[in-house]
């Protein structure tokens, strides 16, 4: 029964997804279906969670839309997404960025290499 699952899996997983971790800036370009009109629309924002693994992995990026902050969850399997392109690596010390919304100030990310 694994071993079906595990078949199912690997052919269900993208291996066109490049590899980011949280806090790296990323720029992901999604399908939108309106009617029966397709357009690509890229949202470009900074990634704060991973989570699960395998098929079932999800990301969210947040970014700054005029004052306001937005954040979105995109599946990483997901037909939908065009591709995703990683603008800039970032370092952070945690895991899960989730704190940033409560902040009053900017959080700034430094760089890697």
């Amino acid at each position: 029964m694994s071993k079906l699952l595990e078949k199912i899996n690997n052919k269900s997983c993208r291996t066109d997804i490049p590899e980011f971790r949280v806090g790296d800036t990323v720029r992901v370009d999604y399908k939108i279906v309106e009617g029966k009109t397709h357009r690509i629309q890229a949202f470009e924002g900074l990634v704060t969670n991973i989570s699960g693994g395998s098929v079932s992995k999800a990301f969210t990026v947040r970014k700054k839309s005029g004052a306001v902050p937005v954040k979105r969850v995109f599946k990483v399997n997901s037909p939908l997404i065009d591709k995703i392109v990683v603008v800039r690596k970032g370092k952070v010390r945690r895991g899960n960025l989730s704190f940033i919304d409560r902040m009053s100030k900017e959080y700034k990310v430094k760089e890697r290499n």
